[in-house]
């Protein structure tokens, strides 16, 4: 391919990468702005829509992997530009739903629109996953000399995105709150059909495992019945709640049960087994080592980066109401500096080296948790300094996991790449955040039963996740403590004081994530250093790498 081809398709993938973060930033800001008042829902449902278009990111991304190579990455691009196209209009058809509808029709009109705008956001989830399973690998295999570095460029797409997108739907939020929304939603249409010209009648590069001669049996090998273990037991954990258990419910099974566990548990647990199975049987191999590794490392990684930013911006946004300024611009304010950085990433990744870099990300990012851990009665300049200082820390984590994976493990071609990256997306979401929502309510618990033991008494419960029995605030049970207590304004004091109190404090509860990855990469630097250094593992294709590059030093 020629140089003008490439940096065509590279600009292309970084577009439809700023797609993405488009959709995410905008939907999410609806969801709790006009969604939940519009469609009658609770805080529930308002969870279950948020989460419909976040989970299938991450098992689209692993289950289009094992298939991309063969339906091509043209192929794959389309599709997810269909998906964004078909999202817009099931989210008007949602909108069309429930206007002028008013009286007892209202709650039927606004069950059709919550349906046709949660599935809407689930095939939306599904064109993010697949932007994602086509970018990562092209450019891999475009720069297969300097991977690291130009999937940290690609990459800064994502929170220049969350920048142009964030702005745009601030801008617009009076739109957002009172007017037409499907105008906010729209704007995601407009890097969509970008991508869409700019990569339609490019000529894609063929990923380097096939160049290379490597078979598909190899690619799975390299993934293994270890990754396929963590892959698809993540993937079909997170099928358990959201598909298996409403399914069983429905047809009357909820209540079936063997050996002492539900359907919607037992399901998945023999799915894994065979997906497991079949991976053993069919590869004959465990995984690769290193591959395993990186895995382990990528479960903590995702929830150091994607866990806590939702949770930092929370507990910025009412500083930032308080002063007169819209919450949005938290999330604009780390994504610049991480924007920024990502694009000079060349010339800190070639006086470091990825495992170097790796290990200063996560010692700023134990620093910057542990400082915004202390700045709980600090004021909004203190939070904001802390959040700098973790947004430093963070920004080179998930691109250059990407790098190091694709460098060491090329034979596993677009799996090894994007299955890492869906394994730390679905992580997040079965495990992040129950572990990030325990870690606060542990806290704050604690926090209400030393300074306000009598409130405690009445509204803290008892609860369990992952098996581990620990302590929370009961919210249902406030009204209980105003009455027993006779004092609505002190027992709403004090509960939002132990709320605050338990989400600065949780935070340094966080440090424990980004310290296990620092002793991760220390053992990686260590093991590369006894073999004579950092050293990509290069496939013969036959052809040199593209040496064209307008950000190199």
């Amino acid at each position: 391919m020629n140089d003008r081809n490439n940096k065509l398709v590279f600009w292309g993938c970084f577009v439809a990468l700023i797609t993405t973060a488009f959709a995410f930033f905008s939907r999410i800001y609806l969801c709790n702005v006009r969604f939940n008042t519009d469609f009658g829902l609770d805080a529930t449902q308002v969870g279950e829509l948020s989460g419909a278009g976040i989970w299938p990111f991450g098992i689209s991304i692993i289950l289009f992997s094992l298939i991309i190579d063969k339906v091509g990455y043209r192929v794959a691009m389309i599709f997810s530009f269909f998906c964004y196209a078909a999202y817009l209009v099931m989210a008007c058809l949602a909108y069309a739903a429930i206007q002028g509808v008013e009286g007892a029709a209202l709650e039927a009109a606004q069950a059709r629109g919550y349906f046709f705008l949660y599935w809407g956001s689930f095939i939306l989830a599904l064109g993010n996953g697949t932007v994602e399973a086509f970018i990562n690998p092209v450019v891999a295999t475009m720069y297969n000399k300097d991977k690291t570095k130009w999937l940290n460029i690609l990459h800064a797409g994502w929170p220049g995105g969350l920048v142009l997108g964030g702005m745009l739907t601030i801008f617009l939020a009076d739109t957002a709150e009172t007017g037409d929304w499907r105008i906010v939603l729209g704007i995601v249409a407009i890097p969509a059909l970008i991508f869409l010209v700019m990569l339609i009648g490019v000529r894609f590069p063929v990923q380097e495992r096939e160049e290379a001669g490597v078979s598909y049996r190899e690619m799975l090998a390299e993934f293994g019945a270890f990754g396929a273990l963590i892959g698809f037991g993540l993937i079909f954990w997170q099928l358990g709640d959201v598909v298996f258990k409403p399914l069983f419910a429905y047809m009357g099974m909820g209540e079936v049960q063997i050996a002492g566990y539900g359907l919607s548990v037992v399901t998945p647990i023999l799915l894994t087994a065979l997906a497991v199975i079949f991976f053993a049987v069919y590869t004959r191999s465990f995984g690769r080592p290193i591959m395993g590794f990186l895995i382990i490392i990528m479960m903590p990684l995702a929830i150091t980066e994607i866990g806590t930013d939702g949770w930092i911006s929370g507990l910025m946004e009412k500083p930032m109401e308080a002063l007169g300024y819209n919450a949005g611009w938290v999330l604009v304010y780390t994504s610049l500096i991480m924007m920024i950085l990502r694009f000079f990433a060349g010339p800190i990744v070639h006086n470091l080296s990825p495992i170097g870099l790796l290990i200063i990300s996560s010692l700023l990012a134990m620093a910057g948790l542990y400082t915004l851990s202390l700045t709980g009665d600090s004021g909004m300049l203190a939070i904001f300094a802390a959040a700098t200082l973790y947004a430093f820390g963070k920004t080179f984590f998930w691109p250059t996991m990407l790098g190091v994976t694709s460098e060491q493990c090329p034979k596993g071609g677009s799996l090894s790449l994007n299955a890492i990256s869906g394994i730390g997306m679905i992580a997040v979401g079965v495990i992040g955040f129950p572990l990030i929502g325990m870690f606060q309510d542990i806290k704050s618990s604690a926090e209400l039963e030393k300074n306000a033991p009598a409130t405690a008494g009445i509204v803290v419960q008892e609860k369990e996740t992952f098996g581990y029995p620990y302590k929370s605030i009961d919210p249902d049970k406030t009204d209980a403590a105003i009455e027993a207590e006779g004092d609505k304004d002190k027992v709403g004091a004090e509960l939002e004081a132990a709320k605050k109190s338990g989400q600065f404090t949780a935070l340094g509860t966080m440090v424990l994530f980004p310290a296990f990855m620092l002793v991760c990469y220390l053992v990686l630097f260590f093991y590369f250093k006894s073999k004579g250094g950092y050293r990509p593992v290069e496939l013969d294709t036959g052809q040199a790498a593209t040496s064209d590059d307008p950000y190199s030093e």
